[in-house]
């Protein structure tokens, strides 16, 4: 296993850029894991890393070292200092074990016969946000997810970390035209909008496909994304409040439909 103490050595250089530069990450057409949950919801999808960077304390852990045995002989294994660990992970206490994977290409889109749903974000900036989007679309188990070239980089650290492995189970599309997406979408087309014409949420038939849509965390849908919506819904709230955050509202969204089928 090699050892980097420096941070002017190259790989760590690299690893950094992985982890701060969006624009290098697509580059390079890889991202940095942070933690051994995500280490191992990409080994059980067949994501082979490329590396695997660890701390001295992490090469001890069982769990750790259960999951070393599974990387492929390709994979190279470094060790950093507890330093230079620091500056790689987004959180105070990094848990010692990053991996740096290829960003997995995602299938050609066909709404051929469609039979499952699909959710398509516009604008969406945070990375927490974002993160537990695509979190909580797989637990509804929607399997695409389309994103505006507004939206934050799906892949990066941060967001991987916000998505807690969902990544791994769903075919991500990122910069794609909304608004020429769902012209060849065959059913409806559902967007959460505060609006005279919007629906009570639980009033709505959501046992067929639907092509959900959410906005960004201040503006929303655009006019034109949200024109292209064949229905409004409004989500039922308290009086005096105005708004859910776009992750809160998506996830009574995607679950009451899937309350809606399990009846």
């Amino acid at each position: 296993m090699k050892l980097i103490q420096s941070r002017d050595n190259p790989l760590f250089k690299h690893l950094r850029a992985l982890v701060e530069d969006a624009r290098y990450r697509r580059e390079q057409a890889a991202s940095l894991l942070d933690g051994d949950h995500l280490l191992r919801a990409a080994l059980d999808a067949g994501i082979a890393p490329r590396r695997v960077v660890l701390g001295a304390r992490a090469q001890t852990q069982e769990l750790v070292t259960a999951l070393l045995e599974r990387l492929p002989p390709s994979c190279e294994l470094l060790e950093l200092s507890d330093a230079l660990l620091r500056q790689l992970s987004p959180v105070e206490t990094p848990s010692g074990v990053l991996a740096e994977i290829a960003l997995p290409v995602p299938a050609a889109v066909s709404f051929a016969g469609a039979t499952g749903d699909i959710l398509l974000l516009e604008g969406v900036q945070d990375a927490g946000n974002l993160g537990t989007l695509l979190r909580t679309a797989a637990a509804a188990g929607i399997q695409q997810v389309f994103l505006s070239a507004q939206c934050a980089q799906a892949w990066s650290p941060k967001v991987l970390r916000a998505g807690m492995g969902a990544h791994f189970v769903l075919q991500i599309h990122e910069h794609v035209a909304l608004d020429e997406l769902l012209a060849q979408w065959p059913g409806e087309i559902l967007a959460t909008a505060l609006d005279p014409r919007a629906e009570n949420l639980f009033a709505i038939d959501l046992r067929p496909p639907v092509a959900w849509m959410f906005g960004s965390e201040g503006r929303g849908l655009s006019a034109g994304v949200l024109a292209c919506a064949t229905r409004l819904a409004q989500i039922p709230m308290a009086s005096g409040t105005e708004s859910l955050n776009v992750a809160a509202a998506a996830a009574i969204c995607l679950f009451e439909q899937r309350r809606q089928r399990s009846q």
